[in-house]
């Protein structure tokens, strides 16, 4: 009896991911491909293999992977995804990049069985920082989501498909002018959630990037780099990750190049700068990181590049797998 193709995918693909021989940057695409396959709605018989497959390579020591192992569950809206993070968020040994990112995919699945977890370790004093400002959040949009609140409120229909740590600010009879959001994005005795929506509201003001908005959005966004939140700085960076927006390559580069950072902002700020890789002098920047002391920035360089070398290809989807017959259609 022949083994279906999509069984055998799943199969290659874990394989890949899981395996500490392949390159870092194969497990990355390999790994896209499966929140391609674990994401499908209505979900077919391959989403949870996939969602298996991607928490089987939380045994992995590489802190990127299992950090982008941790958001891909998030993405899935699959109840599948709970426990692992549940264990990775869980587990003090684990590193608090990862757990941040466990914490945050709780929320972005919406998980009210989660949120003991989550008020538990935010409102402990010893915890590590990060990690207590995620579940902040991440306890907030839990309670957003099942709110009526949330009901009552009209979003602006998003130009990314993606789960946010928050969503943007609802929309009103009158839109928020850049300089109020930018307010809000910056004032620290707000609580984070809400800042988060400022900017995510910002974020879809730069989108696409020849609004007239877009610029000036971006501006504000890069304001945020002087935040004391490592947590929100390293936001930000994710979001001009989104954007893909030129302007915000300076504050990315001046981002990735101060050593005094949080490894965890440089890392974003790399990988920000990879989904920007067609642009002049990207490339040649992030090479100079390539040894970098910090080995979460020196990995996100690699996969940055990798990323940068598919811009520039013009190829399909980031989710194909270098030297598999068929490649995956995200």
């Amino acid at each position: 009896m022949a083994v279906p193709e999509q069984d055998t995918q799943v199969s290659t693909l874990r394989k890949i991911i899981t395996s500490e021989l392949e390159p870092l940057a194969r497990r990355f695409r390999a790994l896209f491909s499966l929140k391609y396959l674990a994401s499908l709605q209505p979900p077919s018989e391959q989403t949870v293999p996939a969602i298996e497959a991607i928490a089987a390579a939380f045994s992995s020591p590489s802190a990127l992977l299992k950090h982008e192992l941790a958001y891909c569950l998030g993405q899935t809206r699959n109840d599948a995804a709970i426990l692992p993070l549940r264990n990775v968020l869980e587990d003090e040994e684990e590193d608090a990049m990862c757990r941040h990112e466990a914490a945050e995919a709780l929320g972005a699945l919406g998980d009210m069985g989660s949120l003991e977890l989550l008020k538990r370790l935010r409102d402990n004093k010893g915890e590590v920082e990060v990690v207590r400002e995620t579940c902040e959040i991440a306890v907030d949009r839990i309670e957003w989501e099942h709110s009526k609140q949330r009901k009552d409120e009209q979003l602006k229909q998003s130009d990314f498909a993606s789960i946010d740590p928050a969503p943007p600010l609802p929309q009103a009879k009158q839109t928020p002018s850049i300089p109020e959001l930018e307010k809000a994005l910056l004032d620290t005795s707000l609580p984070l959630f809400q800042r988060y929506r400022a900017m995510f509201a910002l974020r879809d003001l730069s989108s696409p990037p020849d609004l007239p908005t877009a610029v000036p959005a971006v501006q504000s966004l890069a304001r945020g780099f002087s935040d004391p939140s490592a947590l929100f700085r390293h936001e930000i960076a994710f979001v001009f990750g989104q954007l893909s927006h030129p302007a915000s390559i300076p504050s990315l580069i001046e981002t990735l190049s101060n050593t005094k950072e949080a490894s965890m902002v440089r890392h974003e700020a790399a990988e920000a700068l990879g989904s920007l890789g067609d642009e002049e002098g990207v490339e040649d920047t992030l090479r100079k990181f390539l040894d970098d002391p910090e080995q979460v920035v020196r990995d996100s360089v690699i996969v940055a590049l990798d990323m940068a070398e598919f811009e520039k290809n013009g190829e399909a989807e980031y989710a194909i797998v270098p030297g598999t017959s068929e490649p995956i259609a995200v």
